[in-house]
């Protein structure tokens, strides 16, 4: 059996301002981010390989880092699709070669949330054996209102109850390949993420409970966020406070 990471790095970032370079490209502490995402399947000993979904004007320079940061795991690096979905949808059908006729979990993962752990990857991995999916989840810190097109307030669920959708989304590799292609032919492509997709085609979903710091850097906030509790963690291993 063979679990595979896809990491999804095809945005631009346009709510980043940074016009230079994608999101996913932006430094910290003299590395890219996906970089410091990708390391943390590099380091998990049940990861057998990585395919990167990448901006296709940028591949040239991800492989760059590949070499240059030794993330020797990443076996298929793939331009992106027009949308999110069809980007997924084409590093899934890269990991096809990886697979083989082999059982797999994929775990769907996007570039720019570097806040996560080997831990974490291996619940995921440990959930999608026992149901079928796993999507990282995080507690709700604040009440959460459903509204209607006009603004009214339509439904307060319960916090105890409520998560946060997040990431990776895991599954089983032939059940979410084929969920794509259903889509695709039924004319459907603006799914905002596996998950959604899996619950509208009948998929009963499961959570694991993650991290709430397992942000996705989007804005200029985001990005100073990140660098702070990346320095947090830095001082913590420095004056062994880190458990």
């Amino acid at each position: 059996m063979k679990n595979v990471g896809l990491i999804f790095a095809g945005g631009v970032g346009s709510r980043m301002n940074s016009k230079q370079r994608p999101k996913q490209f932006l430094e910290i502490y003299n590395k890219p981010i996906i970089v410091h995402t990708i390391e943390h399947f590099e380091k998990n000993p049940e990861i057998d390989a990585v395919v990167v979904v990448c901006v296709e004007d940028w591949i040239e320079y991800f492989n760059s880092l590949v070499y240059k940061f030794r993330l020797d795991k990443v076996v298929k690096v793939v331009p992106g699709g027009e949308s999110g979905q069809l980007s997924i949808y084409n590093g899934l059908k890269a990991a096809k070669e990886i697979v083989s006729n082999e059982e797999a979990i994929v775990l769907i993962h996007d570039g720019v949330r570097p806040l996560i752990n080997s831990e974490l990857l291996s619940k995921n991995i440990a959930c999608v054996k026992q149901f079928g999916s796993s999507i990282t989840s995080a507690i709700v810190k604040e009440t959460i209102v459903e509204i209607l097109d006009d603004g009214e307030i339509k439904n307060v669920p319960d916090r105890a109850h409520s998560r946060v959708a997040k990431a990776p989304q895991c599954f089983w590799w032939n059940d979410i390949l084929e969920t794509h292609e259903k889509a695709l032919a039924e004319g459907k492509k603006d799914f905002i993420d596996s998950c959604s997709m899996m619950q509208y085609y009948g998929y009963r979903l499961h959570m694991t409970d993650g991290p709430y710091e397992n942000i996705k850097i989007t804005t200029p906030d985001d990005f100073y966020t990140m660098r702070a509790i990346l320095q947090v963690k830095e001082d913590a291993q420095i004056y062994g406070l880190e458990g």
